[in-house]
């Protein structure tokens, strides 16, 4: 997955976990490869005319945040609580700056806040209610929280508070990673060799209301610098953090010289040695792309060497 280094970089994903063929509908999976493609084709006609990785990353994830069969925006899953509590982050690779929104309720496309906060605030993250604040003073479209509901993630919810109640009895019971963790996200280089990375999730379902996972985390679920790499995670976001993933794939490309295939793999090894699962993607410098992951499957996508989206979900 070599890019020519005089070319534009792309690559979205749209969740890891326990994603297997034998148990896809042909008509979900579909659905599935066609949201991938959606945003692909949305950041690649940005990059196409010379438009900015920034803009790229922005506009690939809100086309997910906006599809129902991703855990970010219309898809969100629910709290304990029975709420839909989003976070997001974009960071420019130029510059190193950064934005980021957490536990927000009430905002259509919080990657779209997320720049705001980058681009119109000396913060780097802003939470809760002073978030929506923030986007209404800045014009960004917030929504009633019915907007979020989907039958689906009300059902996984009522199953998660199912599985709780059998582990308080004392029963014996194992918690699998059988619904995906739910993450979207975006990489790209741009032809003026800019990177940009954007992240963007509900988080997970049944969380307790308030918690925040490694998306908004600049570090940890999102980062990106020119002289290294753009990079997205997805996965048990506890564990990201702790292992600071996304800039540590940055860190060793720049202080051991790994290739970065070899830092993506070395950072994602690191979190799962604390426990944790799940994939990540990235691009380089120089436009090469990574998208390694240690479940059984990551909804995924990157522009391939021939210029031909390469879309793919299982190992």
């Amino acid at each position: 997955m070599k890019q020519n280094t005089n070319r534009i970089a792309l690559a979205v994903h749209g969740g890891a976990g326990t994603i297997e063929r034998s148990k896809m509908t042909p008509e979900r999976e579909r659905e599935y490869r066609a949201g991938i493609e959606n945003a692909l084709r949305a950041g690649r006609e940005i990059l196409d005319r010379g438009g900015s990785s920034l803009d790229a990353v922005e506009a690939a994830v809100r086309v997910l945040e906006d599809d129902p069969h991703f855990n970010a925006g219309k898809g969100s899953v629910f709290t304990s609580a029975g709420s839909n509590e989003m976070d997001a982050a974009i960071m420019d690779g130029k510059t190193l700056s950064a934005g980021a929104v957490a536990a927000v309720q009430h905002v259509r496309n919080p990657i779209v806040l997320a720049r705001a906060v980058m681009e119109k605030s000396k913060h780097v993250i802003i939470v809760g209610s002073g978030a929506e604040e923030f986007a209404k003073a800045n014009g960004i479209e917030l929504v009633d929280a019915k907007y979020f509901f989907t039958q689906y993630r009300w059902e996984e919810l009522q199953k998660k508070k199912a599985e709780q109640a059998v582990a308080e009895s004392g029963k014996k019971f194992i918690i699998s990673d059988a619904d995906p963790h739910g993450t979207v996200g975006a990489v790209a280089r741009d032809s003026h060799g800019n990177l940009a990375a954007a992240t963007s999730t509900g988080g997970t379902s049944n969380k307790l209301p308030g918690r925040v996972g490694d998306s908004p985390v600049i570090g940890a679920g999102t980062y990106a610098n020119n002289a290294s790499a753009a990079v997205s995670c997805t996965g048990d976001g506890e564990f990201f953090i702790r292992a600071a993933v996304a800039h540590q794939v940055s860190s060793l490309m720049d202080l051991h010289g790994m290739s970065l295939a070899e830092a993506a793999a070395r950072s994602l090894s690191d979190s799962q040695k604390l426990g944790g699962t799940g994939g990540l993607i990235a691009v380089d410098k120089n436009g090469n792309v990574a998208l390694p992951f240690n479940t059984s499957g990551m909804y995924r996508g990157y522009i391939g060497d021939d210029g031909k989206f390469v879309i793919e979900i299982y190992k």
